[in-house]
């Protein structure tokens, strides 16, 4: 799912592209994307864009008249921008927005159909969608402190929940937790004020710098390869392989259609948490440490 970064890679590159244009045609061949009919997606034909901006994890393009597109891309959900008038791809595609530079195309791939727009009058309906989670680029300590807090929930959790946090997903908490080297499953009300604030350090200072690695990454271009792996990434989608802060081997928790992804030594102490797809299979077996983990693996 793309993510805060990600969202603002996506912004980046739409405003060079889309700011003061107008929406020549709205074309939509997925009826599941659209959520709202009033106002009427054609409503926007003929408006200038004035605007782009992130609200959690949804682009927002602002139009003349106070009237907004908003889009949410979910865990599948991508841009492509092609030349003018291009068609909607038949598998894969949802909408086209075209312009006068060329037209938007809103994909989505696999089979559940999860991608979001709404088409909107006026800011307060904006503001409806949002879920009220705390920006973490702009938030203090104190405010981010207060707002892990206010709940009790692992760290995982909390960082992922759009109520709390703004605009982070699986793939940048992993990052961020392994860089303030915490455990994801410490409860957010155990959390000393030391932590507190390395915490709130370490996401600030990965948010702004996987943004940049990645505007720098897509140059002049139009991102193709928008993914949650990248082969940047410190510990998300690195099970097995070596942590680059200590060498140990990145571990993961898995669950449902996820998995969090950290380093035993740096973020727990050593202690192998339990993984609930073997975990159930070995019980009191389960391992509790890289050592007896290596044993198990073992063939002898």
């Amino acid at each position: 799912m793309p993510e805060l970064p990600e969202i603002e890679l996506y912004l980046h590159v739409l405003r060079e592209r889309l700011a003061g244009q107008r929406l020549e045609r709205i074309r939509i061949a997925s009826p599941s994307l659209l959520k709202t009919f009033d106002p009427p997606p054609y409503r926007l034909e003929g408006l200038a864009v004035t605007g782009l901006r992130r609200l959690g994890k949804r682009i927002v393009f602002d139009f003349e008249d106070d009237f907004h597109l908003v889009l949410h891309l979910m865990i599948a959900g991508r841009l492509q921008w092609k030349s003018k008038g291009a068609p909607i791809p038949r598998k894969l595609g949802h909408a086209a927005l075209d312009f006068a530079t060329g037209t938007l195309l809103i994909t989505e791939a696999g089979t559940k159909k999860r991608a979001q727009l709404h088409v909107l009058a006026g800011e307060q309906e904006v503001e409806a969608l949002d879920r009220g989670g705390l920006e973490p680029l702009i938030a203090t300590t104190e405010q981010f402190g207060a707002a892990l807090r206010r709940e009790n929930r692992t760290l995982k959790r909390a960082l992922t929940d759009p109520r709390i946090i703004s605009g982070i997903g699986n793939a940048h908490s992993d990052e961020i937790l392994l860089e303030a080297r915490l455990s994801p499953v410490k409860l957010t009300r155990q959390l000393t004020d030391e932590e507190v604030e390395r915490l709130h350090a370490a996401t600030r200072a990965s948010l702004a710098r996987w943004t940049q690695w990645l505007i720098e990454e897509a140059g002049d271009g139009f991102p193709s390869k928008v993914t949650a792996f990248h082969p940047r990434m410190a510990a998300h989608g690195r099970y097995g392989q070596p942590c680059p802060q200590c060498g140990s081997p990145i571990q993961r928790i898995v669950y449902a259609d996820n998995e969090t992804n950290y380093c035993a030594i740096c973020q727990t102490g050593g202690r192998v948490l339990a993984d609930r797809s073997l975990s159930r299979l070995l019980k009191e077996d389960w391992p509790r440490t890289l050592e007896e983990l290596e044993e198990l693996r073992s063939p002898d």
